[in-house]
This record gives structure tokens, C-alpha cells and sequence, in this order.
């Protein structure tokens, strides 16, 4: 019955928005801070998909996103709200239809929320997090069990009847998204779905090769060494709990010259440990702390993000900050390790 009733609301809002696509119109897509692979891959595939049906579409982040996405096609439609303040703000005001990506609350797009807030434009979300917040859009799209926005694209596409406009471009984009939300389809939100997009996706023009070369393989010799020095220095394991700790300074990442997306991935090697289920990169950027959380199995992490450092996301995959020094959170994060000790040593 509940597959039943989203399948029948996923039908009347893709029509809504076919509706609204059958004119031009100036368009907005945004995503959130810090975009991943699946904000700019989904943000850009749609961007391709609204260039074909007429519209004027501009992509604003709310600031840098790593390197190794820049290669993306329509790369170059993507401005940022911290460094084009001015021009963002003119082009949100004359928007007609904002598309919000990959976020569920305004607070994920930082500074520029306020702007967002304040425009008269038709909203539309799409996105797969926990708990959306239903006030900031007209339309949505919503979905917790889909492995990421980028697949969720797709299949607002194949709802509007519009799979005829997937082109390499699209194809690319939207893989990227799937690729990168699904640790190269490992995780568990991983589905016969998911490979029937991946297969479609090839089917358009998608290199997978090359772009699981341009995504993992096409790192800096500093990021390689970023890596090595985490994992024979700063790794700590506390195998009676089946957790680990990775944490970086500043002043470590400025030794290793870092650049943004440079520690992409690295809380999945402390993951990676056989017998871990709860594995926590720490690191100090932007004059914060900032948390990146993973578990194993059905130790939820999302919780534990929302509770103790102001973030969330998915059940074994959230992030959050920290209001205090690296290593008073290494400390805080030893005593939630120890707290939830029993739930770490049961048995899945």
C-alpha cells in the first residue's frame, strides 16, 4: 500500500512539474554546502536535461566543491554564492523555479538560505535524506530508501516521460551522483534499481571506466601522501569497541598542502578494518571542526551526528561539527564510543 500511494504522489508531482517545464523559464538548481559527487553530478544532470527543453539555467553552489568533479560536463554553469554574492542574489530574485537538490533543510545551504527564503519562485525538491522539511518547496520529491538525489533525477525523468532526452552529458553527470552516494555500489541502499539506472545510464553515453578513473584514480601526490600519514599516524583503533578515529589539525593539512575533496573517502579506510563498525574522521577546516561519521550493519550513525554535533544525514553515513579543538573531540568522541559500546559488540 505505501509503494502503492508514492508511486501515485511521485505520478501527480512529476506531472506538476512537466506542467511548469512546458514554458521557458528561468531556473535556479542549488545544492548544499560542501557539495559531493551526488549534489554536483544530479545538479548538473538536470541542468542538461532543463538547457534542452529551453530554459535559462543557471547552477549555484554554496561554495567550492572539490577538483575532482570540475572535469563534469557544464562544470563551467556553475557559480558560488561565497565568492558571486552579488550576482547570486540577482539571479535567485528573478528566478522563476528554484530546484533544491540533495539537502532537506535550508540550514544545509548556509548564507544562502536567507535569499532562497525570501524569492517568490515555484520550489521544487528532490532529495533522499531523512525528515525533509515540507515548508521550503512547492513540489517534492522525496524518497529515504533511494541510494542517492542523482538516481532520483532519473527517475523524475522516466516519470515525466522525458527518458528520450538522456544524452552523454546527463548520463554522466547522474552516474557520477549514483557512483560516488553508493561507494561504487556497495553500500546496502544499492538496488536492482539502482543497476537498472547504472545500465540505462551506459546505455546513454556514461564511460564508467573512465569515470571511476577521473573520480578515484586521479589523485595528487600530497592527497596520497595526506592518506599515508593518517593511516600510519593518526589512526587510532579501539578494537574492544569496534571503532576507530582518524583526525587531522589544520596545521597537519597544511603540511600536506590540501586542497577541498582532498580527504574525500578517507573515514572509509578506518571502516575498511576488519571488525569495525564505527568509524569517525575528524578534521579541522574553515576555522571548525567538522565530523564525518560511518558504521557497519544497523549501528545508526545519523543519531548519533544529530545528537551530539548538530549534523545528520544517513543511517551509516552523517556528518556534523564540533565546537571544540580536535582533540577535545577525539575525547568527547572516545566517551560516545564507550557509551554505545554495547550496541558495537552485538552481533548484526
Amino acid at each position: 500500500l505505501f509503494l502503492l500511494l508514492f508511486l501515485q504522489l511521485m505520478t501527480k508531482n512529476a506531472q506538476e512539474l512537466k506542467v511548469l517545464l512546458s514554458s521557458p523559464k528561468k531556473i535556479v538548481i542549488t545544492t548544499h554546502k560542501g557539495p559531493d559527487g551526488d549534489a554536483i553530478g544530479s545538479s548538473l544532470g538536470l541542468l542538461h536535461l532543463l538547457k534542452q527543453l529551453g530554459h535559462e539555467v543557471q547552477i549555484i553552489t554554496p561554495n567550492e566543491y572539490a577538483k575532482f568533479l570540475h572535469w563534469l560536463p557544464g562544470n563551467d554553469d556553475v557559480i558560488t554564492y561565497e565568492e558571486n554574492e552579488v550576482e547570486a542574489n540577482k539571479l535567485t530574485s528573478e528566478a522563476e523555479l528554484i530546484f533544491l537538490l540533495d539537502f532537506s533543510h535550508l540550514s544545509r545551504i548556509a548564507t544562502y538560505a536567507d535569499t532562497i527564503k525570501i524569492s517568490n519562485a515555484t520550489k521544487v525538491m528532490i532529495d533522499h535524506h531523512q525528515d525533509p522539511d515540507r515548508e521550503i518547496a512547492d513540489i517534492i520529491f522525496s524518497d529515504t530508501s533511494a541510494c542517492s538525489t542523482a538516481q532520483m533525477v532519473f527517475e523524475v525523468i522516466e516519470a515525466m516521460d522525458m527518458t528520450n532526452y538522456l544524452n552523454k552529458a546527463i548520463a554522466e553527470c547522474l552516474y557520477v551522483g549514483i557512483m560516488t552516494d553508493t561507494g561504487s555500489f556497495k553500500y546496502a541502499s544499492t538496488t536492482a534499481k539502482t543497476h537498472h539506472v547504472i545500465a540505462e545510464l551506459i546505455n546513454a553515453g556514461a564511460e564508467n571506466a573512465k569515470i571511476h578513473d577521473l573520480i578515484y584514480d586521479n589523485s595528487s601526490a600530497t592527497r596520497i601522501q595526506l592518506l599515508g600519514y593518517c593511516l600510519n599516524e593518526k589512526l587510532r583503533l579501539y578494537p574492544e569497541n569496534n571503532a576507530a578515529i582518524i583526525s587531522l589539525t589544520d596545521e597537519e593539512l597544511k603540511r600536506f598542502e590540501f586542497k577541498k575533496g582532498d580527504t574525500e573517502g578517507f573515514v572509509n579506510y578506518a571502516l575498511a578494518i576488519e571488525g569495525i563498525k564505527f568509524a569517525i574522521f575528524i578534521a579541522e577546516k574553515d576555522g571548525m571542526v567538522k565530523l564525518s561519521l560511518r558504521s557497519k550493519g544497523d549501528f545508526k550513525v545519523n543519531g548519533i551526528a544529530n545528537k551530539y554535533f548538530s549534523g545528520g544525514g544517513h543511517m551509516n553515513a552523517s556528518g556534523g561539527i564540533s565546537e571544540l579543538s580536535v582533540n577535545e573531540t577525539i575525547k568527547k568522541v572516545e566517551t560516545i564510543i564507550n557509551e554505545y559500546k554495547s550496541e558495537l559488540n552485538k552481533s548484526n
